[in-house]
Protein backbone atom coordinates (compact mmCIF):
# COMPACT_ATOMS: atom_id res chain seq x y z
CA UNK A 1 0.00 0.00 0.00
CA UNK A 2 1.48 3.37 -0.97
CA UNK A 3 2.07 5.66 1.68
CA UNK A 4 1.43 9.32 0.50
CA UNK A 5 3.58 12.34 1.22
CA UNK A 6 2.47 15.78 1.85
CA UNK A 7 2.76 16.69 -2.10
CA UNK A 8 1.79 13.80 -3.80
CA UNK A 9 -0.86 11.29 -4.64
CA UNK A 10 -0.63 7.76 -6.36
CA UNK A 11 -3.69 8.78 -8.45
CA UNK A 12 -1.64 11.67 -9.79
CA UNK A 13 -1.34 15.56 -8.33
CA UNK A 14 -4.04 17.15 -5.68
CA UNK A 15 -4.77 20.57 -4.47
CA UNK A 16 -3.23 21.20 -1.29
CA UNK A 17 -6.97 21.49 0.14
CA UNK A 18 -7.53 17.52 -1.09
CA UNK A 19 -4.43 16.01 -0.55
CA UNK A 20 -3.61 13.98 2.96
CA UNK A 21 -1.70 15.61 5.58
CA UNK A 22 1.71 14.29 5.47
CA UNK A 23 1.39 12.22 8.70
CA UNK A 24 -1.47 9.98 6.85
CA UNK A 25 -1.24 7.33 4.52
CA UNK A 26 -3.42 6.40 1.17
CA UNK A 27 -5.31 3.64 3.60
CA UNK A 28 -9.15 4.18 4.27
CA UNK A 29 -8.04 4.38 8.00
CA UNK A 30 -5.10 7.07 7.20
CA UNK A 31 -2.64 4.58 8.87
CA UNK A 32 0.43 3.26 7.22
CA UNK A 33 -0.70 -0.51 6.90
CA UNK A 34 1.16 -2.18 4.20
CA UNK A 35 -0.40 -4.57 1.88
CA UNK A 36 -1.31 -8.00 2.23
CA UNK A 37 1.43 -10.38 0.81
CA UNK A 38 1.65 -12.11 -2.45
CA UNK A 39 2.79 -15.49 -3.50
CA UNK A 40 4.23 -17.12 -6.75
CA UNK A 41 3.23 -20.17 -5.98
CA UNK A 42 0.34 -22.14 -4.09
CA UNK A 43 3.40 -23.78 -1.84
CA UNK A 44 4.31 -20.24 -0.74
CA UNK A 45 0.71 -19.70 0.22
CA UNK A 46 0.16 -22.74 1.85
CA UNK A 47 3.19 -22.18 3.60
CA UNK A 48 2.63 -18.70 4.55
CA UNK A 49 -1.23 -19.96 5.97
CA UNK A 50 0.51 -22.46 7.75
CA UNK A 51 3.27 -20.82 9.59
CA UNK A 52 0.08 -17.84 10.89
CA UNK A 53 -2.45 -20.79 11.65
CA UNK A 54 0.80 -22.76 14.03
CA UNK A 55 1.14 -19.17 15.56
CA UNK A 56 -2.72 -18.49 15.84
CA UNK A 57 -2.69 -21.19 17.89
CA UNK A 58 -0.06 -20.88 20.16
CA UNK A 59 -1.28 -17.93 20.92
CA UNK A 60 -4.92 -19.01 22.07
CA UNK A 61 -2.80 -21.30 24.28
CA UNK A 62 -0.89 -18.15 25.89
CA UNK A 63 -3.83 -15.96 26.58
CA UNK A 64 -5.51 -19.46 28.31
CA UNK A 65 -8.19 -19.88 25.39
CA UNK A 66 -7.96 -23.85 25.81
CA UNK A 67 -10.50 -25.69 27.40
CA UNK A 68 -9.63 -29.44 27.24
CA UNK A 69 -10.02 -30.56 23.42
CA UNK A 70 -12.64 -27.85 22.34
CA UNK A 71 -11.64 -25.03 20.14
CA UNK A 72 -10.06 -24.69 16.62
CA UNK A 73 -8.81 -22.42 13.98
CA UNK A 74 -9.35 -23.35 10.21
CA UNK A 75 -7.94 -21.85 7.00
CA UNK A 76 -8.69 -22.72 3.57
CA UNK A 77 -5.79 -24.46 1.40
CA UNK A 78 -4.70 -21.83 -1.23
CA UNK A 79 -4.80 -24.47 -3.87
CA UNK A 80 -8.36 -26.58 -3.19
CA UNK A 81 -10.80 -24.32 -1.84
CA UNK A 82 -12.94 -27.60 -0.95
CA UNK A 83 -9.53 -28.35 1.44
CA UNK A 84 -8.51 -26.22 5.22
CA UNK A 85 -6.24 -26.95 7.37
CA UNK A 86 -6.51 -26.94 10.85
CA UNK A 87 -5.30 -28.11 14.73
CA UNK A 88 -4.93 -31.51 15.15
CA UNK A 89 -7.61 -33.43 18.15
CA UNK A 90 -5.84 -33.79 21.16
CA UNK A 91 -3.10 -31.46 20.74
CA UNK A 92 -2.59 -28.46 23.19
CA UNK A 93 -2.62 -25.36 21.50
CA UNK A 94 0.66 -24.67 23.72
CA UNK A 95 2.19 -27.20 21.82
CA UNK A 96 0.65 -27.49 18.02
CA UNK A 97 3.74 -26.82 15.38
CA UNK A 98 3.58 -26.13 11.35
CA UNK A 99 4.37 -30.06 11.42
CA UNK A 100 1.04 -31.03 13.76
CA UNK A 101 -1.12 -29.41 11.79
CA UNK A 102 -3.76 -31.28 9.35
CA UNK A 103 -5.75 -31.20 6.10
CA UNK A 104 -9.05 -32.18 5.80
CA UNK A 105 -11.41 -32.30 2.83
CA UNK A 106 -14.96 -31.88 2.17
CA UNK A 107 -15.77 -35.40 3.27
CA UNK A 108 -13.74 -35.61 6.79
CA UNK A 109 -10.75 -36.87 5.34
CA UNK A 110 -7.07 -35.84 6.58
CA UNK A 111 -5.40 -35.78 3.89
CA UNK A 112 -2.15 -34.59 4.80
CA UNK A 113 -1.14 -35.37 8.53
CA UNK A 114 -0.63 -37.90 11.02
CA UNK A 115 -3.12 -36.75 13.52
CA UNK A 116 -6.82 -37.25 13.02
CA UNK A 117 -9.38 -34.54 12.92
CA UNK A 118 -11.71 -33.28 16.09
CA UNK A 119 -15.14 -34.02 14.72
CA UNK A 120 -16.73 -30.80 15.78
CA UNK A 121 -14.05 -28.86 14.27
CA UNK A 122 -14.65 -30.76 11.04
CA UNK A 123 -18.54 -30.07 10.47
CA UNK A 124 -18.31 -26.43 11.41
CA UNK A 125 -15.82 -25.27 9.68
CA UNK A 126 -16.28 -27.20 6.67
CA UNK A 127 -19.87 -25.74 6.02
CA UNK A 128 -18.69 -22.50 7.16
CA UNK A 129 -16.00 -22.77 4.57
CA UNK A 130 -18.30 -24.36 2.01
CA UNK A 131 -21.12 -21.59 2.73
CA UNK A 132 -18.97 -18.53 2.73
CA UNK A 133 -16.14 -18.23 -0.32
CA UNK A 134 -14.97 -15.26 1.51
CA UNK A 135 -14.02 -16.97 4.71
CA UNK A 136 -10.66 -17.65 4.20
CA UNK A 137 -10.72 -18.76 7.76
CA UNK A 138 -12.29 -19.27 10.93
CA UNK A 139 -11.50 -19.45 14.92
CA UNK A 140 -13.46 -20.67 17.43
CA UNK A 141 -12.71 -20.98 21.25
CA UNK A 142 -14.84 -21.81 24.75
CA UNK A 143 -13.21 -18.64 26.18
CA UNK A 144 -15.06 -17.24 29.55
CA UNK A 145 -15.76 -14.24 28.41
CA UNK A 146 -18.04 -15.05 25.07
CA UNK A 147 -19.34 -17.99 27.56
CA UNK A 148 -20.40 -15.78 29.89
CA UNK A 149 -21.99 -13.51 27.67
CA UNK A 150 -23.35 -16.05 25.68
CA UNK A 151 -25.32 -17.33 28.88
CA UNK A 152 -27.18 -14.08 29.39
CA UNK A 153 -28.31 -13.89 25.74
CA UNK A 154 -26.20 -10.33 24.84
CA UNK A 155 -24.33 -9.16 21.94
CA UNK A 156 -22.12 -6.63 21.84
CA UNK A 157 -23.41 -3.36 22.73
CA UNK A 158 -21.38 -0.80 21.01
CA UNK A 159 -19.78 1.20 24.39
CA UNK A 160 -16.18 1.57 23.06
CA UNK A 161 -14.20 1.96 19.37
CA UNK A 162 -13.24 -1.77 19.47
CA UNK A 163 -16.79 -2.75 19.93
CA UNK A 164 -17.80 -0.96 17.41
CA UNK A 165 -16.05 -3.33 15.07
CA UNK A 166 -18.86 -5.57 15.65
CA UNK A 167 -21.83 -3.17 14.64
CA UNK A 168 -24.00 -4.76 12.68
CA UNK A 169 -21.55 -7.26 11.73
CA UNK A 170 -22.40 -9.86 14.92
CA UNK A 171 -25.41 -12.35 15.51
CA UNK A 172 -26.37 -14.47 18.57
CA UNK A 173 -27.14 -18.31 17.54
CA UNK A 174 -29.57 -19.62 20.37
CA UNK A 175 -29.91 -23.06 19.01
CA UNK A 176 -28.30 -26.04 21.29
CA UNK A 177 -28.38 -29.86 20.77
CA UNK A 178 -25.31 -30.85 22.87
CA UNK A 179 -21.61 -31.10 21.08
CA UNK A 180 -21.33 -30.17 17.90
CA UNK A 181 -21.08 -33.52 15.87
CA UNK A 182 -23.29 -33.45 13.29
CA UNK A 183 -23.01 -31.96 9.81
CA UNK A 184 -26.82 -30.71 9.99
CA UNK A 185 -25.89 -28.29 13.23
CA UNK A 186 -22.73 -27.36 11.57
CA UNK A 187 -24.30 -26.16 9.05
CA UNK A 188 -27.24 -24.52 10.80
CA UNK A 189 -24.13 -22.57 12.65
CA UNK A 190 -23.00 -21.68 9.22
CA UNK A 191 -26.04 -20.34 7.69
CA UNK A 192 -27.07 -18.14 10.96
CA UNK A 193 -23.09 -16.66 10.28
CA UNK A 194 -24.74 -15.49 7.41
CA UNK A 195 -22.63 -11.97 6.02
CA UNK A 196 -21.22 -11.45 9.88
CA UNK A 197 -17.69 -11.67 11.05
CA UNK A 198 -19.05 -13.31 14.59
CA UNK A 199 -21.09 -15.48 15.51
CA UNK A 200 -21.97 -16.08 19.55
CA UNK A 201 -23.00 -19.41 19.87
CA UNK A 202 -25.45 -19.61 23.48
CA UNK A 203 -24.14 -21.96 26.05
CA UNK A 204 -20.80 -22.75 23.80
CA UNK A 205 -18.46 -19.89 22.64
CA UNK A 206 -17.58 -17.75 19.75
CA UNK A 207 -17.02 -18.10 16.01
CA UNK A 208 -15.37 -15.34 14.26
CA UNK A 209 -14.55 -15.43 10.32
CA UNK A 210 -12.41 -13.53 7.88
CA UNK A 211 -10.86 -12.84 4.98
CA UNK A 212 -7.53 -13.86 6.01
CA UNK A 213 -6.24 -16.04 9.13
CA UNK A 214 -4.69 -12.77 10.23
CA UNK A 215 -7.83 -10.98 10.02
CA UNK A 216 -10.19 -14.05 11.53
CA UNK A 217 -7.96 -14.47 14.65
CA UNK A 218 -7.79 -10.87 15.43
CA UNK A 219 -11.73 -10.46 15.36
CA UNK A 220 -11.67 -13.17 17.99
CA UNK A 221 -9.58 -11.48 20.30
CA UNK A 222 -11.24 -8.64 20.25
CA UNK A 223 -14.54 -9.76 20.19
CA UNK A 224 -13.09 -11.60 23.51
CA UNK A 225 -12.28 -8.68 25.24
CA UNK A 226 -14.63 -6.46 24.23
CA UNK A 227 -17.15 -9.04 25.73
CA UNK A 228 -14.78 -9.06 29.35
CA UNK A 229 -15.35 -5.14 28.98
CA UNK A 230 -18.89 -5.13 28.58
CA UNK A 231 -19.52 -7.48 31.39
CA UNK A 232 -17.09 -5.57 33.90
CA UNK A 233 -19.02 -2.03 32.89
CA UNK A 234 -22.78 -4.12 33.21
CA UNK A 235 -21.82 -5.34 36.43
CA UNK A 236 -20.47 -1.67 37.85
CA UNK A 237 -23.39 0.41 36.04
CA UNK A 238 -25.56 0.96 33.19
CA UNK A 239 -23.01 1.40 30.58
CA UNK A 240 -23.60 4.46 27.75
CA UNK A 241 -23.87 3.16 24.11
CA UNK A 242 -22.79 4.88 21.05
CA UNK A 243 -25.13 6.85 18.94
CA UNK A 244 -25.60 4.70 15.76
CA UNK A 245 -23.63 7.96 14.26
CA UNK A 246 -21.00 7.41 16.45
CA UNK A 247 -20.45 3.37 15.96
CA UNK A 248 -20.81 3.56 12.56
CA UNK A 249 -17.73 5.84 12.71
CA UNK A 250 -16.11 4.06 14.93
CA UNK A 251 -16.39 0.86 13.02
CA UNK A 252 -15.37 2.65 9.91
CA UNK A 253 -12.00 2.57 11.57
CA UNK A 254 -11.50 -0.39 14.02
CA UNK A 255 -13.33 -2.62 11.63
CA UNK A 256 -11.55 -2.33 9.13
CA UNK A 257 -10.36 -5.60 7.65
CA UNK A 258 -7.20 -4.13 6.45
CA UNK A 259 -6.62 -2.77 9.51
CA UNK A 260 -8.26 -6.58 11.21
CA UNK A 261 -5.05 -7.76 9.36
CA UNK A 262 -2.58 -5.74 10.19
CA UNK A 263 -3.08 -5.83 13.65
CA UNK A 264 -2.46 -9.87 13.89
CA UNK A 265 1.09 -8.75 13.05
CA UNK A 266 2.24 -7.62 16.33
CA UNK A 267 0.92 -10.78 17.56
CA UNK A 268 2.61 -12.95 15.29
CA UNK A 269 5.76 -11.36 15.80
CA UNK A 270 5.41 -11.52 19.90
CA UNK A 271 4.83 -15.21 19.66
CA UNK A 272 7.45 -16.14 17.18
CA UNK A 273 9.79 -14.36 18.97
CA UNK A 274 9.00 -16.04 22.39
CA UNK A 275 8.16 -19.55 20.58
CA UNK A 276 10.32 -20.33 17.74
CA UNK A 277 9.87 -23.89 17.58
CA UNK A 278 6.19 -23.55 16.03
CA UNK A 279 7.55 -22.82 13.34
CA UNK A 280 9.20 -26.69 13.31
CA UNK A 281 7.92 -27.83 9.88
Amino acid sequence: MTTVSPLTHPHGTTSAATAPAGYLADTATGLPIPGEPDFATPEEARRHRKQRLAAALRLFGKYGFGEGISGHISVRDPEYPDQFWVNPFGVSFKHVRVADLICVDSRGRVVHGKHRVNPSAFVIHSQIHELHPGATAAAHGHTAHSRALGAIGRLLDPIDQESAAFYGRQTLYEAYEGPSVSLEQGRDIAEKLGDNRAILLRHHGLITVGGSLDEAVHWFFTYDSCAQVQLLARAAGTPETFTHEQATAAGEGFGDEQLGWFSFQLLWDEIVAEQPDLLEE
